[in-house]
């Protein structure tokens, strides 16, 4: 079994910050690419950004200039730094692990249950 373990969501006021991190745990033998993706009410979850195990990176043009994934090859660990937020970033927030290599053989990708970034005054 291979886990995803979200954490570092909340309230924050426009403009301000909030770091997301997500830990991936169980029968991992290699995880291709890491990321975050979100989805608001009443919309489609989303691409926000990946990084690949090679550090490659993408962002959606919303993140871009404002958001930073980073990632620990040795921990399966992904984290999100997200600066100058905006009300429209409001969203549950999922951390993704694609193409997960398990010690049995297996390959699939998994998702995290999902944590809140709310930004409002």
């Amino acid at each position: 079994q291979v886990q995803l373990v979200e954490s570092g969501g909340g309230l924050v006021q426009p403009g301000g910050s909030l770091r997301l991190s997500c830990a991936a745990s169980g029968s991992i033998f290699s995880i291709y690419a890491m990321g975050w993706y979100r989805q608001a009410p009443g919309k489609q979850r989303e691409l926000v950004a990946t990084i690949s195990n090679a550090d490659g990176t993408n962002y959606a043009d919303a993140a871009k200039g404002r958001f930073t994934i980073s990632r620990d090859n040795f921990k399966n660990t992904v984290a999100l730094q997200m600066n100058s937020l905006k009300p429209e970033d409001t969203a549950v927030y999922y951390c993704n692990a694609d193409n997960v290599l398990t010690t049995w053989g297996t390959s699939r990708d998994y998702w995290g249950q999902g944590t809140q970034v709310t930004v409002s005054s």
